[in-house]
């Protein structure tokens, strides 16, 4: 029996009996719900940057306290406002003249004629990332003239975004040359020197550009600002204490002069709830009391950036107060309103509103204004009333909540943040809406007032389903583990769209972030699947219903399944340029089986069952010895005769056998149970390189993680002798470097999930946390500030490119099997008996 320890800790203002939870990650969960709203710190200190999507782009929330009239900032950096002088993309489009054949040596001169030259409208680069006129070839020169016609500026700034290597002219005079690049859509402020400044005169005046293109993507804004110090009033830095996530929240603690603030964000994603979960709503939770025995008179700013319902900051957005009984309400969203028009990855939503609202019980007061002139607005209490629409560009949502007098006593109040999509996706033509609305009937404004009805028991069950998730995580495999089932488990369903078909199946649908940007990916659903297969059955065969239908309704004629349904939020059928035969079959073999074993109930494979013979006969032929294919590490390559995959393969028929037995068709399951067996035999010796087993069959000196191995084991499949695992293990802890075991011989990089699966391969205790430990340096040390990425380098815990992905939820598979082999007298077993 694991001794469980309870320990005291001070969260918010408030001690309270709870198990430690995790206070390090890559980046730090503040709102999760989706795949578009999805908003998170990437630092340590709340208040040193701005919120971001996941994808980067900048979702700024801001947050002031204002004690006895001193103003402390807390959450989002105190930015620098500036006054713009001659505006970029993120303003007002602009045009550009432009050529990508060498110039004269001249052609930075204000007098230059670029009359031959082509015209395009800014930004310059890829497509895909939103820019006004494509930009693929390795070098570019522009123009951009503006006119000046009142008193010249005595400061200024170049504003760029560049991607890469650059250099800048004003009126012939350099003012920027450099290497390295910004990512799309966010600019660096260079200070113009004297002598630029000089050139500068009533008229016309050029900025001059040449920009190379020396790997990876393209990008070109420019644009000019000076300072604006009305707009920037002085806020004192909040003294950050505590930082703790949970499975649920993330919580921080400040010290604010004589307050001490505590700030909880609650994204109640709990799975055994499937309304709640699909529920686009957050809580921002403020609970203030003094700390040297005064009182002290208090007030609280939050801002929602109107950039939350826009793909690029440049697009129109309208902003409004709502009307709503028992809420003060503001949202706003584009004018343009292009519902599920635009697909891909590297995308955030442009249609539907981001709401704000609090109760009126509370007392509070909200306004719109431009984002950079809210916080002085808050600081002088010149707060205006909103009347009407507001058209425009960056613009805050703004909510003033006014504590009064603080004393020793705890005050709280909370703010929700939403978002209504309107339309979710589409699915196979047919444009779906979000679970908790599928049939259209409810209205965003009721969901609002439920959810502020609901504040305080959804709260407490959220305490109390973050407890109980890191007990279970510390009893499977200890603290370390249990940190990453905290960084991963938010990440992992917000990954996802929850909807329902028009059958009436529940559709559980991932986006593939940061790789392609497919939906419904089946190798994403396999690694993902251990964190729903732990907590709600349901969600894992919304995870697999698409695929069925897909195949079922005779779109897709293969023997073997799709790779996708398309690319999110479009799911009309597969868009990923290659099949992955033995790779997909396998997969949807394999967690069907694991979905039977969670429910202890074969229904769902009988429902299904002639589309898993289908892949299970294609299987028995081409399955053990695989062609020149991709598996889900495509990444690395095509590989033939991979062993890992064969692996995937045999346990697959093996499942399907043990299925079939689960049905009541012993012939069948005697059939492919001995097929399974056979051919594990048949691979030892294949793939056996004296103290390991090889890559693939045939290269000889060559390893990889046989992750695939789990299933036989959790299924309890019995088709591999304990000596494999064993071998494998002792091997792989020779291999492993400081942040983990790389994947395999070829390259010194791994997938962290697949890290954490064969883990669970291990004995003993020991060599499980020996395999885990360097995985928890990584998600602690790793430089790289995003959703923690599944793909990371081994050397120097470096992300290769994979962030926010649900496959994360694979790190539960230690927990899993701790809930399927648990004791029966301890409650709790999903296994059947």
């Amino acid at each position: 029996m694991i001794r469980r320890i309870l320990i005291v800790i001070s969260f918010g203002l408030t001690s309270v009996v709870a198990y430690a939870q995790q206070s390090k990650a890559p980046s730090y969960p503040l709102i999760t719900h989706d795949p578009y709203f999805s908003i998170w710190s990437n630092t340590d200190q709340l208040n040193e940057s701005v919120s971001t999507h996941w994808t980067g782009a900048e979702q700024a929330l801001s947050g002031l306290i204002q004690v006895d009239g001193k103003t402390y900032n807390f959450l989002g950096p105190a930015e620098k406002v500036y006054k713009t002088i001659l505006p970029a993309a993120d303003e007002k489009v602009y045009p550009l003249s432009f050529t990508e054949i060498a110039p004269k040596n001249d052609w930075n001169e204000l007098d230059f004629d670029a009359s031959a030259w082509k015209s395009g409208l800014a930004p310059f680069g890829n497509p895909s990332d939103q820019a006004g006129t494509k930009w693929k070839s390795n070098e570019l020169w522009a123009l951009r003239n503006f006119q000046l016609n009142e008193r010249m500026p005595k400061v200024l700034y170049l504003k760029i975004s560049h991607d890469d290597q650059v250099e800048v002219y004003l009126n012939g005079v350099e003012v920027l040359r450099k290497k390295g690049f910004t990512a799309p859509h966010k600019y660096e402020y260079v200070p113009i020197k004297e002598e630029a400044l000089k050139s500068l005169k009533k008229g016309n005046n050029v900025l001059a550009v040449h920009i190379a293109n020396t790997a990876g993507g393209q990008w070109l804004d420019i644009g000019l600002v000076t300072d604006d110090p009305a707009n920037n009033p002085k806020t004192i830095p909040a003294e950050q204490g505590s930082r703790i996530i949970k499975a649920t929240q993330t919580a921080y603690t400040f010290k604010c002069g004589g307050i001490d603030l505590a700030l909880t964000f609650t994204s109640p994603l709990l799975m055994n709830d499937l309304e709640l979960i699909s529920r686009p709503v957050s809580y921002l939770t403020y609970e203030l009391k003094s700390n040297d025995k005064k009182k002290h008179q208090v007030k609280v700013l939050f801002s929602a950036s109107s950039d939350i319902a826009v793909h690029s900051p440049a697009q129109e957005i309208v902003a409004e107060s709502v009307s709503l009984p028992g809420l003060s309400v503001l949202r706003a969203g584009t004018t343009a309103q292009p519902v599920l028009q635009k697909s891909g990855d590297n995308v955030r939503i442009d249609w539907g509103y981001v709401y704000v609202a609090v109760p009126e019980s509370q007392k509070s007061t909200q306004f719109i204004a431009p984002a950079a002139a809210s916080p002085a607005l808050f600081q002088s209490g010149g707060i205006p009333v909103n009347a009407g629409q507001v058209k425009g560009t960056k613009y805050a949502l703004n909510t003033v909540l006014d504590f009064g007098l603080v004393d020793h006593r705890a005050k709280r109040q909370f703010v929700m943040l939403a978002y209504e999509d309107l339309e979710s996706v589409q699915y196979f033509g047919k444009n779906l809406k979000a679970w908790w609305n599928n049939d259209g009937s409810r209205t965003f404004g009721s969901l609002l007032q439920k959810s502020a009805a609901e504040y305080t028991p959804i709260i407490k069950k959220c305490n109390e389903f973050d407890a109980e998730m890191y007990a279970d995580a510390l009893a499977s495999g200890g603290a370390k583990y249990a940190g990453l089932c905290v960084i991963a488990y938010r990440q992992a369903i917000s990954a996802h769209k929850l909807v329902k078909s028009p059958k009436g199946e529940l559709l559980f649908m991932s986006k593939e972030n940061y790789s392609n940007g497919s939906i419904y990916t089946v190798d994403i659903t396999y690694p993902s699947a251990p964190l729903f297969l732990a907590y709600n059955p349901e969600l894992v065969k919304g995870l697999l219903n698409g695929m069925f239908e897909y195949s079922e309704s005779g779109r897709w004629k293969k023997p073997y399944p799709a790779h996708d349904l398309g690319s999110y939020p479009l799911a009309n059928g597969q868009t990923y340029g290659e099949d992955m035969p033995v790779e997909e079959s396998g997969n949807m073999i394999i967690i069907t089986a694991a979905a039977v074993k969670a429910e202890g109930n074969p229904a769902y494979a009988k429902k299904h069952w002639s589309s898993l013979s289908t892949w299970a006969k294609y299987l028995s032929k081409e399955g053990f010895d695989p062609g020149n294919q991709l598996c889900t590490d495509d990444f690395a390559g095509h590989l033939n005769r991979n062993a890992n995959l064969s692996i995937k393969a045999i346990v697959a028929l093996g499942a399907y056998g043990w299925m079939a037995q689960e049905l009541g068709d012993t012939e069948t399951s005697v059939k492919y149970t001995h097929m399974a067996r056979e051919m594990a035999k048949k691979w030892m010796e294949l793939a056996d390189d004296g103290d390991h087993y090889s890559l693939a069959f045939g290269q000889k000196g060559t390893w990889s993680q046989k992750y695939n191995l789990v299933w036989d084991k959790l299924l309890n499949l019995g088709l591999f002798t304990k000596t494999v695992y064993d071998t494998e293990v002792k091997y792989y802890l020779s291999k492993q470097n400081k942040y983990g075991l790389p994947l395999d011989s070829r390259k010194s990089y791994t997938k962290s999930d697949w890290v954490l699966w064969t883990s669970v391969l291990a004995g003993n205790r020991p060599d499980f946390e020996a395999l885990i430990d360097p995985i928890y340096l990584y998600a602690i040390e790793t430089p790289s500030r995003s959703p923690i990425s599944d793909w990371h380098e081994t050397k120097d815990a470096v992300r290769q490119n994979f962030t926010a992905r649900s496959v994360v939820g694979g790190y539960f598979i230690k927990l899993l099997e701790r809930k399927w082999n648990k004791d029966p007298k301890e409650g709790n077993s999903n296994t059947k008996k």
